[in-house]
């Protein structure tokens, strides 16, 4: 029993001490450190804004944290899975030296990239509340509907980030992958204008579906879906699941390749 908790404090210890250094050297050269968080997507937003608005003219007030229910689970999403996709690589050294449960490693940078989506859920929140919105009962959504986003990007990170030690193409695919997906994820349209036989596919993809419960909660007032609630668990454990099986496959080789 105490050789357990000690494991498990000293792996704590190491998952923490991963988490910041992800967030130290992300910011290590940059002047205006963690304000990028909240920089990147008010540029974003405010270029929607300015073209779905001015140049295309919605009828939308409230476009601007319209688009922000978009911008923050993608941007999550695609930052979380490109730095877990190239982490076992770039922590090459310290898994040599260092005898480290390798499944920690795109966890932990996963996990380091939640300090960013906390300071961009709090610029959202702001918004929502600025343009009117109240807090509502359906606000205790929120983290069980984040949660499930953490949970699909693990699963994704495992997957990609243990390809990438033998197909060293597998970052590339993954930033083509998020590079498509911010037209397919419903950033700055509605989920009225995807036509009817693409809506279900839609529902299957938890960033789409993430976009969709942030909408409802927060500018609509209502709670998700049952429907869509299920789905999103389910495509999010199942993707878990994959990665872990994925990922202990192909472990036994990284030792070569690395």
């Amino acid at each position: 029993m105490t050789s357990n908790v000690a494991w498990q404090g000293e792996y704590t210890f190491l998952l923490s001490t991963l988490i910041q250094k992800d967030f130290k050297v992300r910011y290590r050269n940059m002047s205006l450190g963690v304000f990028w968080s909240l920089l990147n997507p008010l540029v974003t937003m405010a270029a929607l804004t300015f073209v779905f608005t001015r140049i295309f003219s919605s009828p939308s007030r409230q476009f601007p944290v319209f688009v922000l229910c978009g911008l923050v689970p993608f941007n999550f999403f695609t930052l979380a899975w490109s730095a877990a996709t190239s982490s076992l690589v770039e922590n090459a050294s310290i898994m040599k030296r260092v005898p480290i449960p390798r499944v920690i490693v795109p966890i932990a940078t996963v996990l380091g990239n939640c300090v960013h989506l906390l300071i961009q859920i709090g610029l959202l929140l702001t918004f929502v509340l600025a343009f009117g919105n109240r807090i509502n009962w359906y606000w205790l959504w929120l983290p069980v509907v984040w949660g499930f986003e953490l949970v699909f990007v693990c699963g994704m990170a495992l997957i990609t980030s243990a390809l990438n030690i033998f197909v060293r193409d597998t970052r590339y695919v993954v930033e083509s992958i998020n590079t498509l997906l911010f037209w397919c994820v419903p950033i700055f349209y509605g989920f009225e204008r995807i036509p009817p036989r693409f809506v279900e596919l839609y529902r299957y993809n938890p960033i789409a579906a993430l976009v969709m419960a942030s909408r409802n909660i927060l500018l609509d007032g209502v709670s998700p879906a049952p429907g869509l609630l299920l789905k999103l668990a389910f495509v999010s454990v199942l993707v878990l699941v994959v990665g872990l099986f994925v990922f202990r496959k192909l472990e036994p080789g990284f030792y070569e390749y690395l």
